[in-house]
């Protein structure tokens, strides 16, 4: 048994897949079609990239990509986007679970029997009918803190109606709920990098390409994968960047990658690879800090200028506060990266022009902000951060970092409005929360308690995927009350759910949206290539059905249908004072221009040229190698400097025979979406199973065969792309409205927002589309200046509009004047 090796298959040879029209259809689809029929083509866009959609007889029959918008198309979109939409894990009609349709009068719902047993195919006003009264009842009895959004991404849809944008719409209205805060992308990363640095950096825009052309020579990877990760985007993939990468080698530059495994960026960039034992990347860069100290390479005078606390970090680092000096003899025991090598490294990195790519999976872990940290204190101590070519990013394997910032306003949806609730639950702390109602942590400086849940909203999300550990999750959930799910496949969140809204797919629903991530340099009409399958309904008219019930959908639709709001969201943004709406929509996309200065922005490099007038963030204005904001906080596994602390769980401390196991981003899906595509599967599973490899020596120790092995499943056959039994002939008596109080929010929302000022609702339209809004008074006035260069750009606000929001944080951020 063979198969592909995504790699070189998907990216080096291209393959069949990847380029031109795609079509095929499963054969029960084929048959329904009359060969007859003349094909149409719709454009469409998601996060794979733009295409026609090839229409016949109301079939989606092909994909055909457009070269000219993206040169190099995967096969998520050729093959997985239309794969997709007819797989049998489609969610048709609305499901409410057997025994929550039983008992919700009597409040006896079984919670325990969620993903075990039927689901009821129900109308759409019974499901929204025992939504409304869920929300309502818990607001009314326990407040709007026990209302639970996990909806914190937008990965589902790449448009500005995604679900989770009108999730938030529609809880807001009502007063609010109970948010995730954060996410498992870059959740370290972008808590203590603006206080280190003054910016999130994870979401940040990185130095143009041209200047990493014309001034770098080494570019280290750090886990980085970018011909990888950036084959899809948050909002759409244009792929901008691959043909730059490729620029940025042919031009000299060396490319090191210190990574436990070989990428696809190691192979197209003929990057030079130090295999290291995961988890330990900043006893590396702490090592490499020692050898350049040694030798003096650090450049005194750009710490002195530029960084405070310079002088603790190299005392730690020289093993002067804790008696043991950062050598590479020290490292290399900890590391798996030879004594010789280390040093090897740094010189390389110190006495050339050297840019440092961080990925975000090295901070995905136990101490992760200290491997940031320490690559950051390096840099500064070698005097590169703000030069051209050089320095450090934190994204360049996202939103296809390097391409040039075109500046431009994009389209924006509808605003989530005001959240008047105040808990929130970190993303990863999703187990913990249900299981320990009122129990007090420690997030972003602040003390917080966990709120007690009782509902739980999903939209466009599978959150279930995310906890660290399943079982444990599914026993906490036994309580809550009532699990609302929206989306349009059947996937473990859904599964567990009790009542369902099948979505339709971005393809069945007009949008609107943009790309790419930073070049912004596009706008897309994601119109409707085929109609709704089953019962299913656009994201937009399964919150307006709800809000209906809830007595606000005047509040919630501005009394508008969708596609006034979608010329609305077009007519703000930059496209717009060149080509009409109605120009645009019939073409699918708009092209905005990118400023020629754009091309020679280097991140870091105004505060490099001028620190004084341009500071960073921070308490200090400068980078802080070692930061007394957070010593202060006295917290056991965050000191005040990039320091190494041994994981709970890490090769190095594991037992005899124990192995590492490390589960980067795949090749061919996002996350666990298009794992239903069976021809994406085709190209990587082993009889319908997802592969394990092992290195050679590691698999010979074990007399495991290098080639093929199945696992057998001692839980039986794979079932994860199976639906749930449904019952569809169930009688169900009708729901007498009456009995639910559907009236209990007439007049709130006039109440809420009545006294909002200019900024604020500026802030709440069009700063908060892609997540949930932030809660204003959970930073400081500093850390929202770091914040928001990054979020005004993505937002598209002119000096008008950013002067208003900045004056509503000022006056809101957690240590404003009260």
């Amino acid at each position: 048994m063979t198969f592909a090796n995504p790699t070189r298959r998907a990216f080096l040879k291209g393959g069949a897949a990847a380029f031109g029209s795609a079509s095929l259809m499963g054969s029960t689809a084929l048959a329904s079609i009359d060969p007859n029929s003349f094909p149409g083509r719709t454009f469409h866009a998601t996060h794979y990239g733009p295409f026609e959609g090839v229409v016949r007889d109301g079939k989606l029959v092909g994909i055909n990509t457009m070269m000219e918008l993206d040169a190099r198309p995967t096969e998520m979109l050729t093959y997985g986007v239309m794969d997709r939409t007819y797989d049998k894990t489609r969610i048709n009609y609305p499901m409410v679970r057997k025994s929550y349709l039983e008992g919700w009068e009597t409040g006896d719902t079984k919670p325990e029997l969620r993903g075990k047993e039927e689901w009821v195919k129900v109308d759409w006003d019974t499901a929204w009918s025992l939504a409304a009264k869920a929300l309502l009842d818990t607001a009314t009895n326990h407040g709007n803190e026990a209302i639970f959004s996990s909806s914190y991404g937008g990965w589902s849809n790449a448009g500005a109606f995604r679900p989770n944008v009108m999730q938030g719409r529609l809880l807001n209205l009502m007063g609010g709920c109970t948010n995730t805060a954060g996410d498992w992308s870059a959740g370290a990363g972008q808590v203590v990098l603006p206080r280190i640095i003054g910016d999130m950096e994870v979401y940040s825009a990185q130095s143009a390409w041209e200047t990493i052309r014309d001034h770098c020579e080494v570019f280290v990877l750090v886990g980085c994968d970018p011909i990888k990760n950036n084959r899809i985007e948050y909002r759409v993939a244009d792929h901008g960047m691959y043909a730059h990468w490729e620029d940025i080698r042919d031009a000299g530059v060396k490319f090191i990658s210190i990574n436990p495994q070989q990428t696809a960026t190691d192979e197209v960039l003929n990057a030079e690879r130090t295999a290291i034992i995961p988890n330990t990347d900043t006893a590396l860069f702490l090592a490499m800090a020692y050898d350049a100290l040694e030798n003096g390479w650090e450049d005194r005078a750009y710490m002195d200028k530029y960084t405070v606390g310079a002088d603790k970090w190299i005392a730690y680092v020289k093993g002067e506060t804790d008696g043991t000096p950062k050598t590479p003899e020290w490292a290399a025991k900890i590391t798996g990266v030879d004594a010789a090598k280390i040093r090897e490294l740094s010189k390389l990195i110190a006495t050339h022009n050297t840019c440092i790519a961080g990925s975000w999976a090295i901070q995905r872990a136990q101490h992760g902000e200290m491997a940031y940290w320490a690559i950051i204190n390096y840099a500064a101590l070698l005097g590169k951060i703000g030069k051209p070519g050089q320095g450090v990013g934190f994204s360049w394997h996202y939103g296809n970092g390097g391409m040039p910032q075109g500046g431009n306003r994009t389209p924006v949806g509808m605003s989530q409005g005001r959240n008047f609730v105040k808990t929130i639950v970190p993303a990863s702390r999703i187990t913990e929360a249900l299981e320990n109602p009122g129990k007090k942590f420690f997030y972003n400086g602040q003390h917080n308690s966990y709120p007690d849940i009782k509902v739980i909203f999903n939209s466009g999300n599978n959150f279930m995927s995310h906890q660290q550990d399943t079982n444990r999750l599914i026993r906490a959930l036994n309580k809550v009350e009532t699990i609302i799910s929206v989306d349009v496949w059947w996937t473990a969140a859904t599964r567990w759910a009790d009542i369902v809204f099948p979505a339709a797919s971005t393809l069945e629903q007009d949008d609107i949206t943009s790309g790419g991530t930073y070049s912004n340099d596009r706008v897309y009409a994601m119109k409707k290539v085929i109609e709704p399958i089953g019962e299913s309904l656009p994201d937009y008219e399964i919150f307006e059905g709800l809000a209906d019930k809830l007595g606000l959908w005047a509040q919630f639709t501005d009394s508008e249908e969708k596609m006034y709001h979608i010329k609305l969201a077009y007519e703000a943004s930059g496209a717009a004072k060149d080509i009409p709406f109605e120009e645009f929509w019939e073409k699918g996309y708009a092209r905005m221009p990118v400023p020629a200065e754009a091309r020679k922005w280097t991140r870091h490099g105004a505060f490099y040229e001028d620190p004084e007038a341009n500071p960073l963030h921070t308490s200090s204005g400068k980078i802080e190698m070692f930061c007394q904001d957070i010593a202060d906080m006295e917290i056991d596994d965050c000191p005040g400097t990039a320091t190494w602390l041994e994981k709970h769980e890490y090769l190095g401390n594991a037992k005899p025979g124990q192995l590492h196991v490390v589960s980067p981003h795949p090749w061919f899906r996002l996350h666990s979406q298009m794992a239903n595509s069976e021809r994406l599967r085709a190209l990587y599973t082993v009889q319908g199973r997802e592969p394990v490899r092992i290195n050679a020596q590691d698999a010979a120790e074990r007399t495991v065969l290098v080639e093929m092995r199945k696992c057998e499943d001692p839980e039986g056959p794979n079932m994860a792309y199976e639906k749930p039994p449904i019952i569809d002939d169930m009688e169900i008596a009708a729901i007498d409205e009456d009995v639910l109080g559907l009236d209990r929010l007439e007049a709130l929302t006039e109440k809420l927002y009545a006294d909002m000022t200019p900024g604020e609702k500026m802030f709440f339209e069009r700063c908060t589309v892609c997540h949930a809004p932030r809660e204003v008074t959970h930073y400081t006035q500093q850390q929202w200046k770091g914040i928001v260069p990054s979020m005004f750009e993505r937002a598209g606000l002119d000096d008008s509009e950013r002067a208003l929001v900045m004056d509503y944080l000022m006056k809101n951020a957690a240590d404003a004047p009260k």
